[in-house]
């Protein structure tokens, strides 16, 4: 008789954010599926920009269908959607992938004018984690100083990441995707995974 696989996720609550970083995004769907099949319920939320553009890597509407048949969840998609996440306490943990540089930017100062910022600004009001998965052209340049900051904050943690293009694209810096499930069950422990910084791929 073959032994069922546990469920390391069993009855936890994520709340999977998508934002701009169009070219990372289907890099992201098959860990939106590794969450659910780890028994997580995960429920979307897009920023206004990923809910808007269409783009050569997909079509909005073909990308919500994805979404909203794999978590079985209409997607979020507006900033008074957001808002109840915080007092409802709606989520045990929260997954920006991608989290753009401009998303981290507004994180670290304190901004929440997309439906994704109000998210993450209700979850962390519950003192409650936060994991970001970075795809930026900027992470080494004008945005380190901001991942500086979030990675000193309390309740935040960062899925591992690596340079994808240093001999052409020295600033750039991408999550490895791969690594969602087991940063948030870290951090769901209050710990950091590691290693953070990772070599070539």
């Amino acid at each position: 008789m073959m032994e069922l696989k546990q469920q390391r996720l069993r009855g936890v609550k994520i709340g999977v954010i998508l934002t701009g970083s169009h070219c990372t995004i289907n890099d992201v769907i098959p860990e939106i599926k590794h969450l659910i099949d780890e028994g997580a319920d995960v429920l979307p939320v897009f920023s206004y920009t990923v809910d808007n553009s269409d783009n050569r890597f997909y079509r909005v509407e073909d990308l919500k269908k994805t979404i909203t048949d794999l978590t079985d969840h209409e997607i979020i998609n507006t900033i008074v959607g957001a808002e109840p996440i915080g007092p409802q306490k709606l989520l045990d943990i929260v997954v920006v992938a991608p989290a753009t540089g401009n998303t981290i930017a507004k994180m670290a100062h304190g901004i929440a004018d997309t439906p994704a910022l109000m998210a993450i600004k209700a979850q962390l009001r519950n003192q409650r984690p936060v994991v970001i998965a970075v795809s930026s052209n900027d992470a080494l340049g004008v945005n380190a100083s901001n991942i500086g900051l979030l990675l000193n904050m309390k309740n935040i943690f960062f899925v591992p990441f690596r340079q994808d293009n240093p001999a052409e694209k020295a600033n750039s810096v991408v999550a490895c995707m791969s690594l969602i499930t087991d940063t948030v069950i870290n951090a769901l422990q209050g710990r950091q995974i590691q290693p953070l910084l990772l070599g070539p791929a």
